[in-house]
């Protein structure tokens, strides 16, 4: 089946433009548009998207706000970011709502095709511009102590999309065993999904996500 898309741009020209690109690929739909926050949080909800393409400054609600009430409400639904800002606050805000990848605008239509197959296969997305920030970062080694070599490899796996299944056969362990070591993660890191863990983890150099920010990576 076709992946459901929504779209959420609030210059209507760019909105067009974004959507006739998308549906050159026979396997995506676009099911609604939005040209403000407040607008997208309701179609998530009434349309089901697999996937949304959202920038980040729109009307009303802006992109950040409209992700975490996405993501609280329909969190089956995957958020990407596609936005004009390479900040990395931003980047990091996007992310800790509960985005699961963030394009700049400058991205090729391929790209951005790729990348909302990526998501809405539960991997992580980050444009290489970003993702060489966000890995360039690196924390005080003091600020979080220094995880399991288990831990490191649940995160390189939950790095590649694998889910807590996935990675308990993959392991060898039950997924309770995998659950409790998530759970360990976030308390170590301070934070409440496993994108968020992800760039964290990149950040302070516990993972490389040379592979899993490709968009064409399969």
């Amino acid at each position: 089946m076709p992946l459901r898309v929504l779209l959420a741009e609030d210059h209507a020209v760019v909105r067009e433009g974004t959507r006739q690109m998308l549906e050159r690929d026979q396997d995506i739909v676009v099911v609604g548009e939005a040209a403000d926050g407040v607008e997208v949080v309701a179609l998530a909800a009434s349309r089901s998207p697999d996937v949304i393409l959202l920038d980040l400054s729109m009307p009303r609600m802006n992109g950040i706000e409209a992700t975490r009430r996405i993501r609280a409400a329909q969190p089956a639904t995957q958020v990407l970011i596609l936005s004009a800002y390479d900040d990395e606050d931003y980047v990091v805000a996007a992310i800790e709502a509960g985005a699961a990848g963030y394009l700049l605008k400058t991205a090729h239509a391929s790209e951005v095709i790729a990348a909302i197959r990526t998501v809405a296969g539960g991997h992580v997305v980050l444009d290489p511009k970003i993702a060489r920030h966000v890995i360039g970062r690196r924390a005080d080694p003091g600020d979080a102590e220094q995880p399991t070599p288990r831990e490191v490899e649940i995160l390189r796996l939950a790095a590649h999309g694998l889910r807590t299944r996935d990675i308990a056969e993959e392991l060898g362990v039950s997924t309770r065993t995998v659950e409790a070591h998530f759970t360990g993660i976030f308390n170590r890191l301070g934070v409440g999904s496993r994108t968020e863990a992800i760039v964290r983890a990149a950040s302070r150099g516990w993972i490389h996500l040379d592979r899993a920010l490709r968009p064409d990576d399969d």
